[in-house]
């Protein structure tokens, strides 16, 4: 066992510990260190595995020191195994899990390669939780048609990882929609603060409630459907253009792999939609694409074409590296 297992060990069988440290990805800006306490890692750990249906050993395929490798660690120890990291081999490690219910916590890009190239290994997987980002319709469907059980998680290091699972919350968890649009989640798997930083802490944690970034909706099943960061709506020539929402057709285009899309200063619009493409797009294509299905205002005005998007350390996009390339 390594030493960072060996340390997630320790806390949970502590008699009284102090909360564990999380640093936020830092996706657009200066991370933020999470203070969670165990209680609401337990909580998370529990409701996860009622929700999926079982428990077992976990593949470790994401860092530990974000809170998705966190819980990974800390579900597959209270199960009683000790979790398999991933190095190179994923269908070497998969077989290492043994003959248990096999679980593994992956972000969107990980499970389109590995549909690729380990699609046996993962069919034998319990079930494969998918966060860290949007995920597309198309890859949901990829998967399940190749015999892989997908469950979409929607939280943060701030709720103690995914507690929306398949946009309904997990029991105990409480989402509702504030009058900004803005996603508010409550429950007992929420942080305790931000380390050294009251004045943040006070600005989300509010009457019981963590004020999330995102916008989203509840639709008519009560399902959450989160539509972007709340700084995600670029305002661009006077339009309120839905960045999640534009990158989201994109990726749906047969050339493209993958896409992102972000707001760009610009003299002329306010801010320019600028879309990053891994694929073969040109400018008026993205355009049309875009505005068959969306306003045309929302199409991109520009288009940056890339052999992969730039991700940081637990798998998303990195956005100000982004912002750089445009």
């Amino acid at each position: 066992m390594n030493s960072t297992l060996r340390d997630v060990a320790a806390w949970l069988a502590a008699d009284d510990p102090d909360p564990w440290v999380v640093e936020t990805s830092g996706s657009t800006g200066t991370p933020k260190r999470v203070l969670l306490s165990r209680a609401a890692v337990l909580a998370s750990v529990t409701a996860s595995a009622r929700r999926v249906g079982g428990s077992g050993r976990w593949l470790l395929a994401l860092p530990p020191s974000y809170v998705a490798g966190l819980q990974v660690v800390c579900r597959s120890l209270v199960a009683g195994h000790e979790p398999v990291v991933l190095e190179d081999d994923f269908a070497a490690a998969t077989e290492a899990l043994g003959d248990v219910d096999r679980f593994v916590s992956l972000v969107p890009t990980q499970l389109h390669r590995l549909l690729d190239t380990d699609a046996d290994a993962l069919r034998t997987f319990h079930t494969v939780l998918l966060g860290g980002g949007p995920v597309d319709a198309a890859l949901r469907a990829r998967a399940a048609e190749t015999g892989v059980r997908v469950v979409a998680t929607y939280g943060s290091a701030e709720t103690a990882g995914g507690c929306v699972y398949d946009g309904l919350p997990l029991d105990g968890v409480a989402v509702a929609i504030g009058d900004d649009g803005r996603v508010r989640i409550g429950g007992p798997t929420l942080f305790d603060g931000y380390a050294g930083d009251p004045a943040r802490t006070a600005e989300v944690l509010v009457d019981g409630w963590f004020l999330t970034s995102d916008a989203g909706r509840l639709d008519e099943d009560g399902r959450l459907q989160v539509l972007g960061r709340i700084d995600d709506m670029v305002v661009s020539g006077g339009v309120n253009v839905p960045a999640a929402a534009v990158a989201a057709r994109l990726r749906e285009h047969p050339a493209v792999a993958t896409a992102e899309v972000l707001g760009v200063p610009d003299e002329e619009w306010g801010n320019r939609v600028v879309a990053f493409v891994v694929g073969d797009l040109d400018l008026d294509a993205a355009r049309d694409w875009v505005a068959a299905r969306h306003p045309r205002a929302w199409a991109p005005r520009q288009v940056v074409r890339l052999d992969a998007l730039p991700l940081l350390g637990n798998g998303k996009a990195d956005r100000l590296a982004l912002k750089g390339l445009a």
